[in-house]
C-alpha cells in the first residue's frame, strides 16, 4: 500500500466525527417516549439485564487501543478480538472501516452515526435494498429525520452483536425503528419487553401503541388486562391520553368488568381532555361532539334509575328527548327504543365458575313476598354474574325473581336485577343472571338475596359453611357462608334457596 494511503487512514482515525446526540421527538402519532417510560419504569425489572447501559460512542470504542508508534496509527486491533462477534461488536458506532454515515434525528438532537453497509445489509432487507438494490443510494450520507438517535443505536447494536438494550424510555422508539427496517427479531424483543411490563397503569397507553404499530398479540393482552381490571385501568393517568379509535374499541366490548355509571364518568374525563387538546371550551356540546360515536357506545339502560338521575341526566350531554326516553325505559313495560345498547357486559373472559353449597335437595319451599338471603365472603376478588336457584317440583314453571347483592357493612346494593327464569320440574338449579358483573372484594361480607314469586319449589339441605372451588389457573377460591339476619324467608347455611353463585375470576 502506498504511504499516502496509510496517512489517509491515520488522518481518518484521528479526525473521528463525534457529534453530540440526544433524544429526538417521536414520529407523528407515537406516544412521547418519556411519557410512556414513566408508566413502564414502575414495573420494569431493573435486575433482569434488559435495562440499557450507556451505548459506547466511537471515541470510547477506540480510546483503549494504544497507537503502535508515534504516528498514532492503531495497530493490529484485530488480534485482541478472538471471535467474529467481538470483531463486529468492536466496529459498532466506530469510524474504522465505515463506509456510510447516518444523519439521525432533527435540529439540536441530530447525531451523525458511522456504520458499515455489509453488516447492515446482512441484518436487514431494507438496508440491503438501500445499498445493493436496483435503486441503491450512492451517497455516503443517509438522512433519517424520523428516527431517534438512541433508538437507531439500539438497532445497530443488535445488528452488530445480537445484544438487546431496551428500557422503558426507549422501547417504543426502538420498536418503531425495528419495524421500519424490518428487523423482526428485535421487534419481537421489544414486544416481549412490553408484555412483561404490562400493568393496569399503562394498559391503555400500550394498547394505543400496539394498535399504531399493528401488534395484534400485544393489543389482545392489553384488552384482556383492561377487561379484568377495568376500574383500575380507567382510573390510570394515561386513560385520558388515548386516541378516539382506541376509546371506541374499548367501549364496544361486552367484557368490561365495571358498572356503566363509572364508564360514563371516565368518558366524561376523556372528553374534557380531548376538548383541551383541540383547544375547545369544555362545554357539554363540545364534549359530545368530540366523543362522536363513542357516546353512543355508552349503555345507559344498564344503569340504575338512581345512577342515571344523578349522573347522565344532569350532565348536559343528553337532550331532553333522550332523557325522557331513558326514564321511561327504567319505569315502564314494554321498554321503549332509546337508541342505546342494553346488552349486558357479562360476557366475561375466562371460564365461568359456580360454587354449590347444598349436597342434597328436598321439597317443599314456599314464598310469601320476602327475600331468601345468605351471607358470604370469598378469599379473592371475583365477579358474580348470577345465582343458581331451585324451581318448582310440580312441573315446568316460570318464576319472577328480584336479585340483589348487598355490601353488609354499608348496606349498599352492589348489583340488582329483576328477571324471570323457567324450570322443568326437576331438582336442578336454574340460572338467574345480573345485567352486568358484580365485583366482590376479598374478605368482605356480602348478602346474596333473591325474592321469588311463584309456586313452591325444591330447597337444599345439609348445607356447607365452607366451599372451595378450583379456579382457572389452579388457584383455590374459598367461600364462607353464614346466616343473614333480618327479613329472611328462611334460608340459612343448613337449608333453603340460593344453592349456587355463578362467577368469574
Amino acid at each position: 500500500m502506498a504511504s499516502g494511503s496509510k496517512n489517509d487512514i491515520v488522518n481518518r482515525l484521528l479526525n473521528v466525527r463525534l457529534e453530540g446526540g440526544g433524544d429526538e421527538q417521536p414520529p407523528q402519532n407515537m406516544l412521547p417516549s418519556n411519557q410512556l417510560a414513566r408508566r413502564l419504569e414502575n414495573v420494569a425489572d431493573e435486575d433482569n439485564g434488559r435495562i440499557p447501559e450507556a451505548i459506547p460512542s466511537s471515541s470510547s470504542a477506540i480510546e483503549n487501543l494504544q497507537p503502535s508508534n508515534n504516528t498514532g496509527r492503531l495497530h493490529n486491533w484485530q488480534a485482541t478480538k478472538t471471535t467474529v462477534k467481538e470483531r463486529l461488536s468492536f466496529l459498532f458506532n466506530n469510524e474504522i472501516l465505515s463506509d456510510v454515515h447516518f444523519i439521525v434525528g432533527r435540529d439540536a438532537n441530530q447525531q451523525v452515526i458511522p456504520a458499515h453497509k455489509f453488516v447492515l445489509s446482512v441484518g436487514s432487507a431494507v438496508f440491503d435494498a438501500m445499498f445493493n438494490g436496483v435503486l441503491a443510494t450512492k451517497s455516503e450520507e443517509v438522512e433519517l429525520p424520523d428516527v431517534e438517535p438512541a433508538a437507531f443505536l439500539h438497532l445497530l447494536k443488535f445488528l452488530y452483536s445480537d445484544e438487546v438494550r431496551i428500557g422503558p424510555e426507549s422501547v417504543m422508539t426502538t420498536l418503531y425503528t425495528a419495524k421500519k427496517y424490518a428487523v423482526a427479531a428485535l421487534e419481537e424483543h421489544c414486544v416481549d419487553f412490553l408484555k412483561s411490563n404490562l400493568g393496569t397503569d399503562n394498559a391503555f397507553l400500550l394498547l394505543t401503541q400496539a394498535r399504531l404499530f399493528d401488534e395484534p398479540q400485544l393489543a389482545a393482552l392489553c384488552l384482556e388486562m383492561i377487561d379484568k381490571n377495568t376500574v383500575d385501568a380507567l382510573n390510570a393517568e394515561g386513560f385520558t391520553d388515548i386516541d378516539q379509535d382506541t376509546l371506541n374499541a374499548v367501549l364496544e366490548r361486552d367484557t368490561l368488568r365495571i358498572r356503566e355509571a363509572k364508564i360514563f364518568s371516565a368518558v366524561l374525563r376523556w372528553s374534557e381532555a380531548e376538548c383541551i387538546r383541540r383547544q375547545l371550551p369544555v362545554t357539554p356540546g363540545h364534549q359530545r361532539a368530540v366523543l362522536g360515536r363513542a357516546f353512543n357506545a355508552i349503555r345507559f339502560p344498564l344503569m340504575s334509575v338512581e345512577e342515571f338521575a344523578m349522573g347522565p341526566a344532569q350532565s348536559g350531554l343528553l337532550d331532553d328527548r333522550e332523557i325522557v326516553q331513558l326514564f321511561l325505559y327504567f319505569t315502564v313495560n314494554p321498554k321503549p327504543n332509546v337508541g342505546f345498547l342494553d346488552t349486558p357486559r357479562c360476557c366475561m373472559t375466562g371460564k365461568e365458575l359456580t360454587v354449590n353449597r347444598f349436597p342434597q335437595t328436598e321439597s317443599r319451599w314456599g314464598y310469601s313476598g320476602t327475600s331468601d338471603r345468605i351471607r358470604f365472603t370469598v378469599n379473592q376478588r371475583i365477579f358474580v354474574v348470577g345465582f343458581g336457584l331451585y324451581g318448582s317440583y310440580f312441573g315446568p314453571t316460570e318464576y319472577e325473581v328480584h336479585l340483589q347483592i348487598i355490601h353488609l357493612a354499608t348496606k349498599k346494593v352492589c348489583g340488582s336485577n329483576t328477571t324471570t327464569f323457567c324450570c322443568d320440574g326437576t331438582d336442578d338449579t336454574f340460572r338467574a343472571m345480573f345485567k352486568e358483573p358484580v365485583e366482590i372484594l376479598p374478605n368482605t361480607s356480602y348478602i346474596a338475596s333473591a325474592k321469588l314469586k311463584g309456586t313452591d319449589s325444591y330447597y337444599g339441605t345439609k348445607g356447607l359453611r365452607r366451599v372451595i372451588v378450583d379456579g382457572n389457573n389452579g388457584e383455590k377460591v374459598v367461600f364462607q357462608f353464614s346466616y343473614a339476619a333480618g327479613n329472611n324467608n328462611g334460608t340459612s347455611v343448613e337449608d333453603g334457596q340460593i344453592p349456587a353463585i355463578i362467577f368469574h375470576i
